[in-house]
């Protein structure tokens, strides 16, 4: 159903079972796919592609152009996935010809109100974004990560699966997968172990990570304690997880348990 006060473009494509509400305007390069949900006074446009199942709240502007001055109105993409909660004031915007072109978020997401995914960021599934979370252009966010409110993550940063990042902490280096950071510069204060027990991982790997965790951060040279590691630790998929992770190709150092 469409309400009448809603401005739907014609070239729009929209499923029959989509539920816009009053005074929304969507625009003519926006696809929305099965039973989404649109509250009154929501913005849609450029080339959007939405999933199936979506509900978006009042206020919310999705796929209007990046807030990057280099953008000169090159055609590129925004594609949100299936069964994402997206609340008041919340901004996502489409990615930039220098990024790639493309902003993509994944399935079973929360964004919470007035938080913002820039251009040319990729967002996992099944992740957290709390009140008033600004996340910086390219930003790479993995499976199950929770940012709390007030935070803000730098451009080109990386936040692993099932990592946690305090309320009003200030991103400015890679969190591992399975950390908890926090700080008004971030740093890590340990892993998410609640987090990994409720995700019911064996107990024996939670324990081997404890264990690589403190071997990997014993000192600032972290190239030379991953060297160091024993078989065993590396036979730890949650271990070969932070491996693979901070041997990646980066462009932020490694958030660690040291501070400046």
């Amino acid at each position: 159903m469409i309400h009448k006060t809603a401005i739907v473009d014609n070239k729009a494509k929209i499923s029959s079972s989509v539920n816009i509400g009053p005074y929304c305007v969507i625009g003519p390069n926006v696809e929305i796919d099965e039973n989404v949900k649109i509250h009154s006074h929501v913005n849609i446009s450029g080339n959007t592609k939405i999933g199936k199942d979506n509900t978006i709240y009042p206020f919310a502007s999705i796929g209007n152009d990046p807030q990057d001055l280099k953008y000169n109105g090159e055609e590129t993409k925004l594609i949100i996935g299936d069964n994402n909660k997206i609340r008041e004031y919340v901004t996502i915007n489409p990615g930039t010809e220098g990024g790639g072109g493309l902003t993509k978020i994944g399935n079973d997401c929360l964004f919470m109100i007035s938080s913002h995914i820039a251009h040319d960021c990729i967002v996992g599934d099944n992740i957290i974004i709390a009140n008033n979370v600004a996340i910086a252009g390219h930003a790479i966010i993995e499976d199950k990560v929770i940012i709390g409110g007030n935070s803000a993550v730098q451009q080109f940063t990386r936040i692993g699966k099932m990592a946690m990042v305090g309320g009003m902490t200030g991103v400015l280096h890679d969190v591992i997968p399975y950390g908890l950071s926090i700080g008004n510069r971030n740093y890590l204060q340990g892993l998410n172990l609640i987090g990994l027990r409720r995700a019911n991982f064996n107990n024996k790997d939670i324990l081997g990570l404890t264990d690589a965790y403190k071997e990997i951060f014993a000192t600032k040279n972290l190239t030379d304690n991953l060297s160091k590691l024993n078989g065993e630790f590396k036979e730890n998929k949650l271990v070969k997880d932070v491996i693979k992770f901070i041997t990646k190709d980066k462009k932020r150092s490694i958030c660690t348990p040291f501070t400046k």
